[in-house]
């Protein structure tokens, strides 16, 4: 009995709790960068996945150039060596965008629903890029250890009929996530210009008049962004592969665990991150075989026990998205400004 537990539980953790865990570490980091944008400039930003595409891409890019000058990181990937020249080319990117479009529109004081707009308009405009520069297929590259340890070597030490794999992937987007937030928060709460941008965040006229540079305060706001925003997508893109539709597609989740949380909160942007992956995951995965490990012999169900099929997984977000708005339009977190 106590065999089929552990074997239901290691099943549970291969299926569900680890992919969710991972999953919810890169949508995290992702709606981290929508929240600060809505918290600071004061608009959604619908060009936030593309921009995760164009960083990823430019990984990929400078990976490959490693690859072929025989440059590698051991055991761990090489696209974490070419990470932060990519961060630099992101940001280079959302700075040009702002002193090009963002910037006029906010010097005419536009209503928020104008930026909403342009930043559609920027969306495409990166979207076509990525697609013209890399193609729209799969692209792959992920190099050095890619298992910690396999379900073979798993069965072998444990005895048990399931076997659990980790990644060194998944280890890696949780650890540089939880270094990340860790870095955000101490610099928002600790340091003069983390503490300028909470100023502008929460009464921007105020600011102003203590003397604060709005100009700063945006640049390193994008800054920011461009940065969580190129190691979410590497993540990503690590632990699966990349596709510059599938950022697209990630802008639901994103936006949902945003407002989730609480739009405008990065806590509630780090929980809101988590709970859209666990929900996606828990609610598309099929429990039929980890029932069946629970139940007696001769009860195991007939149906799979998937509540969802998992080409839906996205209408889970919709779905979440949809009930909070209408139940709690705050989030959880209300909102709270940075």
């Amino acid at each position: 009995m106590l065999t089929d537990f552990l074997n239901a539980i290691v099943l549970l953790s291969n299926f569900v709790l680890i992919p969710a865990l991972t999953y919810g570490s890169q949508l995290a980091l992702g709606a981290l960068g929508i929240t600060l944008i809505y918290s600071i400039l004061r608009f959604s930003n619908f060009a936030h996945g593309d921009l995760m595409a164009f960083g990823t891409m430019l990984v990929i890019l400078i990976t490959w150039l490693f690859q072929s000058m025989g440059i590698s990181f051991g055991i761990l990937p090489t696209a974490l060596l070419a990470l932060p020249f990519a961060i630099v080319g992101a940001i280079a990117l959302s700075l040009f965008f702002d002193k090009s479009v963002y910037q006029f529109y906010r010097t005419k004081k536009s209503p928020p629903v104008i930026f909403v707009i342009v930043s559609t308009g920027v969306m495409f405009i990166t979207n076509a890029l990525v697609r013209f520069i890399i193609g729209p297929d799969d692209q792959r590259f992920m190099d050095g250890v890619k298992f910690i340890f396999k379900p073979r070597e798993f069965k072998a030490f444990t005895g048990l009929n399931e076997g659990l794999a980790l990644k060194s992937t998944q280890v890696l987007t949780v650890a540089i996530t939880l270094i990340a937030v860790a870095a955000l928060f101490y610099f928002l709460q600790k340091t003069r210009t983390g503490k300028a941008m909470r100023a502008y965040s929460d009464n921007e006229d105020l600011a102003l008049l203590s003397g604060i540079n709005p100009d700063k305060v945006v640049w390193v706001t994008w800054i920011i962004v461009a940065t969580l925003a190129t190691i979410a997508g590497t993540l990503y893109g690590l632990d699966k592969s990349f596709k510059p539709f599938t950022y697209f597609m990630l802008l639901l989740p994103m936006f949902a665990a945003a407002i989730v949380g609480g739009i405008g909160s990065p806590i509630g942007a780090v929980v809101g991150g988590y709970i859209i992956a666990f929900s996606e995951v828990m609610v598309t995965y099929a429990y039929k075989k980890f029932f069946m490990y629970l139940m007696p012999d001769g009860s195991a169900p007939s149906s799979l026990m998937q509540a969802l099929s998992t080409d839906y997984k996205f209408a889970v977000s919709f779905i979440i998205l949809v009930v909070v708005l209408l139940i709690r339009p705050t989030g959880i977190f209300k909102g709270k400004t940075i």
